[in-house]
């Protein structure tokens, strides 16, 4: 590959990332395998700037006098609107397609409905205040140790995605966000990208101290733990991942290793 074909291969991958993972106004310019292996490498890119910007909006809450838990809010609010609540809805509808206990292809057409069923509610509702507490303790700890957990949660929720993405993860379905990426990062690029972020996850705990910078490592392996148990689980159910199933996974990624930041 010459350096022009690299260079457009990553900018039609920032594109797929942004595209598909924001609501930011980029346009998603190719739609094939090769877009969705580099958009889903820069996933973590995506969930890089959702971070940063939900941490800048804690920060600026706390600059202007707001407690711990107004500015947890915030934080937790900015990531969906950023998604336009993808993650989220993905969260419910899979969470209503499991608590179902109906074979694969009736619970994937719960997860097709609109509608949002009584578990996804209540996975809706533990997960966000699961968020805006761990938040809040960490805020009310220091302004830094809650934007440092944002933006660490934001990018574990995506480098999840790119996880999910690795050969041998089939689609349920022939069409759909899980069809066009299920499979197309290969193992070997996906770990990189999960060593890349580690080593960033260290370098910002560090800031902390030594045992922060483990800390932090040991928190995003914790979200990416997690989200990988849902995926067995959705596999084995469903026979492959959705668009709706990759959302759950972010979720968990990012609620668990925020969870973990608190502990310790």
């Amino acid at each position: 590959m010459t350096p022009r074909t690299a260079a457009a291969a990553s900018a039609h991958g920032i594109r797929f990332a942004f595209g598909t993972l924001t609501v930011l106004p980029v346009r998603v310019t190719r739609w094939d395998r090769d877009a969705a292996r580099a958009g889903m490498l820069c996933a973590p890119l995506a969930g890089l700037l959702v971070g940063l910007l939900a941490a800048a909006s804690g920060g600026l809450l706390t600059l202007l006098g707001a407690g711990p838990l107004l500015a947890a809010t915030a934080t937790a609010a900015v990531p969906a609107v950023l998604t336009r609540g993808l993650h989220l809805d993905g969260l419910a509808d899979t969470a209503d397609g499991l608590g179902s206990g109906k074979p694969a292809e009736d619970a994937l057409r719960i997860m097709k409905q609109s509608d949002i069923g009584p578990f996804g509610v209540i996975t809706l509702l533990f997960v966000l205040l699961g968020q805006v507490a761990a938040l809040a303790e960490l805020y009310a700890r220091s302004w830094a140790l809650g934007a440092t957990a944002a933006v660490l949660t934001a990018v574990t929720a995506r480098l999840a995605l790119t996880l999910a993405c690795r050969p041998g993860v089939p689609p349920a379905r022939p069409e759909g966000l899980g069809a066009a990426v299920a499979g197309a990062v290969p193992l070997r690029a996906a770990l990189a990208v999960g060593v890349v972020v580690g080593g960033c996850a260290a370098g910002a705990g560090a800031l902390f101290g030594a045992y922060g910078a483990l800390h932090h490592v040991l928190a995003v392996a914790a979200g990416l733990l997690a989200a990988q148990l849902v995926l067995r689980h959705c596999v084995r159910r469903f026979g492959g991942v959705t668009g709706d199933v990759f959302g759950a996974l972010a979720e968990t990624a990012g609620t668990v290793a925020l969870v973990a930041l608190t502990l310790g």
